[in-house]
C-alpha cells in the first residue's frame, strides 16, 4: 500500500472506529455487529503494522474503547483493567503460544462472558466499592446498582483489602422477557443481552437495575493483600470458596493443543448455555511469567481472546408469517426449517416489510441464507436458490388480525392496518393509554392489563373507565388493596390535562410536544372535533404530516364516539395549563437521557410553565442541555457548541 494511501485510510478507520465505540461503550446502542467493528480494527492494525511511524498514542489500537461518564462519580483504578486482543483462527492462537516458554507455564482456558466488565473491592470483608471498566483508568462508581446483583456477596470471610473484576451479564430468560416488555410498551428492544446488561448496570435509579435480574461471573484477582498466588487457577478456587460466582467452566490445559480443544469444546457447547459467551479466553496460568511477559498500552502480552466467526448456514423457507404492532404496522417473519447456528437452533427470522423482501427477491420455498453473528438475531442475508414455483411475495390487503384494509403511506416503507380498534392493537394500545407520560395510571402496568384483556374485562380505553371492583375480584394476584388502589388511580386520571390524553390517544405523529401544542392552540376537546385541516396546519410547530393524522384521527366516526363515552364518565376535556412564571422566558431548553425523577414529558410540562421552550435538537441557540442517564450524541453536541449541560438537581435549584 502506498504510504499517503496508507496514511488516509488511518484517518478513516480511526474515525469510523471511534465513532462505533462511543455507540458500544458509552452509550449501549452499537449500530454494527461484533463481527464489522473486529473487521475494522484488524485492517487498522495491518496499516499500523505494515507503516509503523503511523500509529499515534490515542489510535483506537492503543487505546481502551470506553470512558467514565459524568453522571457517576469516577473511580480511579489501582490496577488497570486491561482489555483483550482478539484473534479469529487456529493458526492465530498458535502464533500465541510460540511467544510462550511451555516450560514456565501451562495454559488456563475459559469461556468469554458477553457483558459489561466491572471491578469489585472488599475491606475487612465488607463490599465497599464497585465501578465499570471506563477507559481502564478511571471507571463509574456503580456501586448502588451493584448492590442490587443478588449472586454478589455483601460480606466474605476475608478480612485484608480484595479486588476482584467480573462480568455482569443478563440471562438468555431475563433479557427475553425484557425484550417481550419493550415490546409491548412500544419500545425499541434491546439489541441483545450485552447491551441490555450494559443498560441497565449503567441507570442512574437503582430500582429499575433491580428490575432487571442481572447476574454476574467473577473471573480475576486484581489485587489483594495478605494472600499470594502461583497460579490463575488457584486464585479462582481461593474466590469460589470464599463465596463467589465464579467462571462456571476454567480448565487448566499443559500445551495448546489441549487449549485448543477446550476452545472448540467450548464453542460446540455454547447455543446451550443460559448466557450469551463471545469467544473463549487463553492464559498464561504462572502469575509470575504474566509478570515477565507484561503488557502493551492496551493489551496484557499473556492472554488472548478467540472470538468465534459467525455462522451462515442454508434452508428452506417454508412461510412468511405477518405480525401486527401497536401501531398497526404489518411486520413480515421468515419462517424457515430449524437450523442450528452459533449453537442454537434457530427458525424464524424478521423481514422487516416488503421493501426488503422484494429487494432481495426473497419468495417462500426458495432455499435462503441465515446468519447469526455470535449471539445476535438471526438475519436473512439472501437467496441462494429460487423455487422453481416460487412467486414474488405480497403484504396482504387486509389485516391478519381484524380483516380492515392496510394502508401505506406514501413516506414510509411499513403497511399499516386502519382500523384504530384492531385487537392486535388493542393490549398495546392500552399500555401506551395508562403509561406514566400519557395518563399515568398507577397498578395498571403490563401485567394487569394482559389479564384484563384475557378475561375480557376490558376491550378498549373506554371499558378502563367501566371497571368496578365486582368485575375485578376473581382475577388472580390482584387483592383488595390492589383493587382499591388501581380504581383510585383510575378515578384521579381523568382530571388529567387534555394534552394528555390526547398524547395518550396514541395518534400517529402526534407526541407529547405536539399533544401539549394541539391542547393549547384548540383548548377543549370540542374545538379539536370540529377543527378543518387548514386549522390544524395554523398550529405553531404543526407540519403537514402531523396536520393529516390528527385531523384524519378526530375525522372518524369511532374517534367521535370514544370521546363522547369518555365525557360521559367525566373526564377532563379541558386545556388546564397555564403560566406560573416567565423566569423562563426567552429559554431554550433540550432534554436527553434518563432523568432520575422526571419524565420528559414532566420535565416538559415544568419548563413550559414558567415560559421555556423544549426544542429536540441542540444547536448556537440552546440555552441549557437537561443531561441524564445514558445521554448520548445531544450531549457531545452541546460540548462541543459550549452550550451549559445542567443535572437535574442543578434543573432543580432553577425551579425553586
Amino acid at each position: 500500500m502506498d504510504y499517503k494511501i496508507a496514511r488516509k485510510r488511518v484517518k478513516e478507520l480511526t474515525k469510523i472506529i471511534r465513532y462505533h465505540n462511543e455507540l458500544y461503550y458509552n452509550q449501549d446502542a452499537p449500530e454494527i455487529e461484533d463481527f464489522e467493528y473486529d473487521q475494522l480494527t484488524r485492517e487498522l492494525k495491518a496499516i499500523e503494522k505494515e507503516f509503523p511511524e503511523l500509529i499515534s498514542p490515542d489510535s483506537p489500537t492503543q487505546r481502551i474503547g470506553g470512558t467514565a461518564l459524568k453522571l457517576f462519580s469516577p473511580v480511579v483504578h489501582g490496577v488497570k483493567m486491561e482489555s483483550l486482543q482478539d484473534v479469529f483462527s487456529i493458526e492465530e492462537l498458535y502464533d500465541f503460544s510460540k511467544k510462550i516458554d511451555n516450560k514456565k507455564t501451562s495454559f488456563s482456558v475459559e469461556p468469554k462472558i458477553d457483558g459489561l466488565s466491572v471491578s469489585l473491592e472488599y475491606l475487612n470483608g465488607k463490599f465497599v466499592c464497585g465501578s465499570t471498566r471506563g477507559d481502564g483508568n478511571i471507571g463509574e462508581d456503580v456501586t448502588a446498582n451493584l448492590l442490587q446483583i443478588k449472586s454478589i456477596p455483601k460480606t466474605i470471610p476475608f478480612l485484608e483489602s480484595l479486588e476482584v473484576r467480573g462480568e455482569v451479564y443478563m440471562p438468555r430468560e431475563s433479557f427475553n422477557k425484557l425484550v417481550e416488555r419493550q415490546e409491548l410498551l412500544g419500545e425499541s428492544p434491546s439489541k441483545n443481552p450485552r447491551n441490555a446488561a450494559a443498560g441497565s448496570l449503567r441507570q442512574k435509579n437503582s430500582a429499575v437495575t433491580a428490575q432487571r435480574n442481572l447476574d454476574i461471573f467473577i473471573f480475576n484477582v486484581q489485587k489483594i493483600t495478605g494472600k499470594y498466588f502461583s497460579s490463575h487457577i488457584e486464585s479462582l478456587n481461593f474466590l469460589k470458596d470464599l463465596g463467589f460466582n465464579t467462571l462456571p467452566s476454567y480448565k487448566e490445559c499443559v500445551d495448546i493443543e489441549s487449549a485448543v480443544s477446550e476452545i472448540n469444546k467450548i464453542g460446540q457447547s455454547r447455543g446451550n448455555l443460559p448466557y450469551d459467551i463471545d469467544g473463549a479466553v487463553i492464559k498464561v496460568d504462572n502469575i509470575e511469567y504474566r509478570k515477565e511477559l507484561g503488557s502493551t498500552s492496551k493489551y496484557p502480552k499473556w492472554a488472548v481472546a478467540y472470538k468465534y466467526p459467525p455462522e451462515e448456514k442454508e434452508t428452506i423457507l417454508r412461510e412468511i408469517e405477518i405480525n401486527v404492532g401497536r401501531t398497526g404496522a404489518l411486520t413480515p417473519t421468515a419462517i424457515f426449517d430449524p437450523i442450528q447456528l452459533a449453537g442454537t437452533t434457530v427458525s424464524r427470522a424478521v423481514l422487516h416489510n416488503e421493501e426488503f423482501i422484494s429487494s432481495k427477491g426473497i419468495c417462500v420455498g426458495d432455499t435462503i441464507i441465515v446468519r447469526k453473528a455470535g449471539e445476535i438475531i438471526p438475519e436473512v442475508l439472501g437467496v441462494r436458490l429460487h423455487n422453481e414455483n416460487s412467486k414474488p411475495f405480497k403484504i396482504p390487503e387486509i389485516c391478519p388480525s381484524c380483516g380492515s384494509p392496510v394502508k401505506k403511506q406514501p413516506d414510509e416503507a411499513v403497511i399499516r392496518c386502519t382500523n384504530a380498534e384492531c385487537p392486535a392493537q388493542i393490549l398495546r394500545h392500552l399500555i401506551h393509554f395508562t403509561s406514566r407520560d400519557a395518563m399515568d395510571i398507577e397498578g395498571l402496568g403490563p401485567a394487569v392489563l394482559e389479564q384484563l384483556t384475557n378475561a375480557g374485562i376490558i376491550a378498549n380505553i373506554v371499558d378502563l373507565y367501566r371497571l368496578d371492583a365486582q368485575k375485578i375480584k376473581d382475577l388472580e394476584r390482584i387483592g383488595e388493596k390492589s383493587t382499591a388502589n388501581m380504581l383510585s388511580a383510575i378515578n384521579d386520571s381523568k382530571s388529567r390535562d387534555l394534552s394528555r390524553l390526547i398524547f395518550a390517544f396514541g395518534i400517529r405523529h402526534i407526541g407529547s410536544k405536539a399533544a401539549k401544542l394541539m391542547s393549547e392552540h384548540f383548548r377543549d376537546i370540542d374545538a379539536i372535533l370540529n377543527a378543518t385541516l387548514e386549522d390544524f396546519e395554523k398550529i405553531e410547530g404543526f407540519g403537514n404530516v402531523m396536520a393529516v393524522s390528527a385531523y384524519n384521527f378526530f375525522s372518524l366516526n369511532n374517534t367521535k364516539k370514544m370521546i363522547e363515552q369518555l365525557k360521559s364518565f367525566g373526564l377532563n376535556m379541558i386545556s388546564t395549563s397555564e403560566i406560573k412564571d416567565n423566569r423562563f422566558s426567552g429559554l431554550t431548553f433540550v432534554l436527553t437521557g434518563t432523568l432520575p425523577t422526571y419524565t420528559r414529558t414532566s420535565a416538559t410540562e415544568i419548563i413550559e410553565s414558567f415560559g421555556g421552550k423544549v426544542s429536540s435538537s441542540v444547536s448556537k441557540k440552546t440555552t441549557y442541555v437537561l443531561a441524564g442517564e445514558e445521554a448520548g450524541g445531544k450531549l457531545d453536541k452541546a460540548k462541543a457548541l459550549g452550550v451549559s449541560v445542567i443535572s437535574e438537581d442543578e434543573f432543580n435549584k432553577m425551579v425553586k
